[in-house]
């Protein structure tokens, strides 16, 4: 407050309104103070678990595995408990975890889990239980490189698994595909959101690269936790109300019937409302890219590199996973000669690629896996090798 009575010294004293100028500027510096974002320098899977402590999480369950584990140590060592209340519990495996989070999704609380490939892998019959039972829940996949134990560099191999339904039965996900670390924490709130509105397990399909890397991140205000529990939530007997019971056992085939049929018409709700994409230079663009992900940041300077030898490429990053932008990539296929699909795995995106495409034009896919990272040379190489020369 000295430097600002200095600063206020040469104003009247008069004030407005009856307030004096120091207290008029005051006001405007504490107001600018409240309006600056909280800016940090971040590693992706610790940014992850700040963004969960801040968007009003109740409970994390995990267990570690590479290179997911900053995400629980980070929590560990913030102790969000004392700052919002939020548990935090190593399980004693992944099968556990999923389960513990399944038991306080129930009782209508912000629950999450987050592991690697394997590990998500073990967890898969537990969110098919979520899925079946109605029960939102954040969950986040730093993904690397298999199949089996595989290896701990960065992969996008889970696509499958995560988008197609890696459970067992009818049922699907919402898939959020990050391309920064910024997009991880802007999608922890957002997975929350979309988890709650429409009642089903929502994934962040991270990897080893978004994961470990380190970039500039906005950093959200904290949100307080839920109150007041949900109707369907499983919280005791209320006087005058039916009993509340949460489950995907259904004995008669009519019921289990009735089930996915609801369970279907909310993911044609979600495939009608909820498609997330993003485009670049497709306006005049002769060929496509599509990439999802870290993939997707290394395409684009592949896209720098094809223009620069007189190229007309544009690139379709999906952000949604699940639902896809079939539509979108429908439009852009009636439009260019070819589309390559650039994934760290061995063709996985690239056959909804063909499904939007219905037959307008190539296309085609070039991917590294077992955790390989591609560079924009060779995926310029692919473009001229298999969509302009094939």
């Amino acid at each position: 407050m000295h430097g600002l009575h200095q600063l206020c010294s040469g104003l009247p004293r008069c004030g407005y309104n009856g307030l004096s100028c120091e207290i008029i500027v005051s006001g405007i510096i504490n107001n600018f103070i409240k309006a600056m974002k909280e800016i940090r320098l971040m590693k992706g899977n610790e940014a992850v678990a700040e963004a969960a402590i801040r968007a009003g999480a109740d409970a994390y369950f995990g267990y570690p595995i590479t290179p997911q584990s900053e995400v629980i140590e980070y929590l560990m060592a913030e102790n969000p408990e004392e700052r919002t209340g939020m548990v935090v519990l190593q399980a004693e495996s992944e099968i556990a975890a999923i389960n513990m989070v399944y038991g306080a999704a129930g009782c209508g609380k912000r629950a999450m889990t987050t592991s690697s490939s394997p590990g998500m892998s073990l967890k898969m019959e537990g969110i098919s239980y979520l899925a079946g039972a109605e029960l939102p829940c954040l969950l986040v996949n730093v993904v690397r490189g298999g199949p089996g134990l595989g290896t701990i560099q960065p992969s996008q191999s889970d696509y499958f698994q995560a988008v197609k339904g890696g459970g067992h039965g009818d049922y699907r996900m919402i898939v959020l595909a990050p391309a920064t670390v910024q997009e991880s924490v802007d999608f922890v709130k957002k997975g929350f959101d979309l988890a709650f509105k429409y009642r089903t397990p929502v994934m962040i399909l991270s990897d080893g690269i978004i994961g470990q890397m380190m970039e500039k991140v906005e950093l959200f205000e904290q949100m307080p936790r839920m109150t007041e529990a949900p109707e369907w939530a499983t919280v005791g007997k209320k006087p005058g109300k039916p009993a509340v019971v949460v489950t995907s056992l259904q004995l008669q085939a009519e019921e289990q019937e009735k089930v996915n049929l609801r369970l279907q018409a909310k993911y044609r709700e979600i495939e009608q409302t909820e498609v997330m994409y993003e485009t670049y230079q497709c306006e005049d663009a002769e060929y496509l890219f599509a990439a999802f992900g870290s993939a997707a940041r290394i395409t684009r300077k592949a896209m720098e590199l094809a223009r620069a030898k007189g190229i007309k490429v544009g690139l379709i990053r999906p952000i949604t996973l699940f639902p896809f932008p079939y539509q979108a990539v429908n439009e852009l296929a009636g439009k260019v000669k070819g589309i390559l699909t650039v994934e760290m795995n061995a063709g996985q995106m690239v056959e909804d690629i063909r499904l939007g495409a219905c037959g307008k034009t190539k296309v085609e896919h070039f991917g590294r896996f077992g955790g390989m990272i591609p560079n924009p040379d060779e995926i310029l190489a692919a473009l001229e090798q298999k969509i302009i020369g094939g």
